[in-house]
C-alpha cells in the first residue's frame, strides 16, 4: 500500500507511480491511496506486506495513527523517501520515532552521497555519487543502522561542525523493517540510477 498526497511540490502522485512500478517488478501487487483515511480499517492493512507514506507533511486521527503503529510492529514493512516519509506527521513522535528519524532542515544543495555498508543487500555494487538536490538535515534515531551517510563541512546557522549525515538507513520497529531514503525531492531525483535501485532493493528488504 502506497499512500500518496501532502505537500505538492514533491510530486507525490508521480512518484507515487514510480514507487509502484518498482514494486510490481518484483510481483508485488499495489495499491495507491490518497488518504489515510483507509487506516481506519485495521484489519485490511494488518494483511499488507509493505506500506509506502509518499504524504509531506499532514496529521492523522489517534486512531489512524495506533493503526498504523500497530501494523508495522506485528511484521508489516515500512519504505519510503524524502518528506514523503520523513516529514510526514511532523507533530507525531511517535512516527517519528518508528522511522528512524524526521526532516530538520535542508542547508546546502549540491553533495555526495557516501555509501557506508557497501555488502548490505540495499547498497551492494552501488558506488559514492553525487546529487544536486535538497540536502536533508535531520534529527535522528541513534539505533538506526545507517546504509549511506552525506558531509556537512559547516553550514551556519544549522551546521556548527563538521558532521557525516545519515542518507539511507534500515531499522526494526517491533517484528516490522524499516527502510527510508532521504533522497527524492522530485521524481528526476528519484529517477538517478542509484536513488532507483535503493528504493526498489529497500522496499523489498523492508516487506513482510
Amino acid at each position: 500500500m502506497i499512500v500518496s498526497g501532502g505537500y505538492a511540490p514533491h510530486q507525490p502522485k508521480e512518484i507515487a507511480e514510480i514507487l509502484a512500478d518498482l514494486l510490481r517488478q518484483d510481483n508485488f501487487d499495489v495499491e495507491i491511496s490518497e488518504t489515510w483515511d483507509v487506516f481506519n480499517d485495521k484489519a485490511k492493512v494488518m494483511q499488507m506486506d509493505l506500506i509506502v507514506p509518499n504524504w509531506t507533511e499532514g496529521t492523522v486521527t489517534p486512531q489512524q495513527l495506533d493503526n498504523l503503529l500497530e501494523t508495522i510492529s506485528n511484521g508489516t514493512g515500512l519504505a519510503g523517501l524524502h518528506g514523503g516519509m520523513g516529514y510526514t506527521f511532523p507533530c507525531e513522535s511517535r512516527y517519528q520515532l518508528m522511522v528512524g528519524g524526521n526532516f530538520a532542515a535542508h542547508p546546502g544543495y549540491r553533495f555526495k552521497v557516501l555509501i557506508k555498508d557497501k555488502e548490505n543487500p540495499i547498497t551492494r555494487g552501488i558506488s559514492d555519487f553525487e546529487v544536486a538536490t535538497e540536502h536533508y538535515y535531520m534529527l535522528i534515531d541513534p539505533a538506526i543502522e545507517v546504509l549511506a551517510t552525506s558531509y556537512y563541512e559547516t553550514y551556519p546557522p544549522e551546521v556548527w561542525r563538521p558532521v557525516f549525515m545519515p542518507v539511507v538507513w534500515t531499522k526494526k520497529y517491533g517484528k516490522g523493517r524499516v527502510f527510508y531514503n532521504a533522497l527524492g525531492h522530485s521524481a528526476d531525483i528519484v529517477m538517478i540510477p542509484e536513488v532507483l535501485t535503493m528504493m526498489r532493493r529497500g522496499m523489498a528488504w523492508a516487506a513482510r
